[in-house]
């Protein structure tokens, strides 16, 4: 049964916030550890990466219980250690998250730091206690941490923060964007696949979507962040292709997100309605 995207949005952003809440604050850790921990995840956030994991998972008709939240949960458990560590003086340096002061400026550099590598740590946790299958186990704790890793999210920050020196060509930013956004992206949607134990054909046709995903993410964002009369940042998509050549990108890769879908639903039972939901977010006016 086709489910409609705003009513799982609803249903289970509220749902993955509790489980991890949940879970993180039963630890037997250091008070001051776990209140770090849970002051970034319970900042907010769209929770766009296990949502994602979800929806797929539910869209082979699977039916999601706690487990399976707390295994698309452990994304958000990366995705957040990364926010808080971009965040430190040594990186962006930033003061405030979400209108909140950042993890550094509420508990000091070293606990900042600690919570990160806990929230990384802990994700792996997640990923092998659970029911599923010890192969799927395997399978997921590999690619969350070759997505997170040197050939993935690290690596693209690695790229990014060497752009503050340099100007990338189109290939190169998409490089960047590629592992530092689209890495995660990618395996948030091929975890669902790989918990449905579906094709690897399959799973390798959601992980190309959640690339593209990623890369019509940075260009919406890169988008939204200039206007006509604006001197474009180095290293952005309307820099390098104007910006009409940046929203002509960006409907190609949503088009190609959007074909990929469809494609997979010709194939296998899939309801593509709901995963093509997530391409809302581009319907946003730029």
């Amino acid at each position: 049964m086709t489910q409609n995207y705003r009513d799982f949005y609803d249903e289970y952003v509220p749902l993955i916030s509790k489980q991890m809440a949940t879970d993180l604050a039963t630890l037997d850790a250091p008070a001051v550890l776990k209140e770090a921990m849970l002051y970034s995840i319970n900042a907010g956030g769209k929770r766009l990466r296990p949502l994602m994991t979800l929806a797929i998972y539910h869209a082979f008709g699977h039916t999601i219980d706690t487990s399976i939240i707390r295994v698309a949960s452990a994304l958000e458990l990366v995705h957040t250690y990364s926010l808080i560590h971009d965040d430190l003086p040594a990186m962006d340096n930033d003061d405030l998250r979400r209108g909140l002061p950042t993890s550094h400026k509420r508990f000091g550099e070293a606990n900042a730091i600690l919570a990160g590598d806990a929230l990384l740590t802990q994700a792996f946790v997640w990923l092998a206690n659970n029911q599923l299958p010890a192969t799927v186990q395997v399978q997921l704790v590999r690619q969350l941490a070759v997505a997170a890793g040197a050939t993935g999210m690290v690596g693209g920050q690695v790229e990014d923060m060497l752009g503050a020196q340099k100007t990338y060509d189109l290939s190169e930013l998409q490089q960047v964007h590629n592992r530092k956004t689209g890495a995660l992206l990618s395996y948030a949607t091929q975890a669902g696949a790989l918990m449905a134990q579906v094709d690897v054909a399959i799973v390798k046709q959601l992980g190309e979507f959640g690339q593209v995903y990623g890369l019509a993410f940075q260009i919406q964002d890169d988008l939204l962040d200039v206007t006509d009369n604006t001197d474009f940042e180095r290293n952005t998509y309307p820099k390098l292709l104007g910006l009409d050549g940046a929203k002509a990108a960006l409907q190609t890769n949503v088009e190609h997100a959007r074909q990929i879908i469809e494609q997979i639903a010709a194939t296998v039972t899939f309801d593509h309605e709901l995963v093509s939901g997530f391409l809302s977010y581009f319907e946003r006016k730029n």
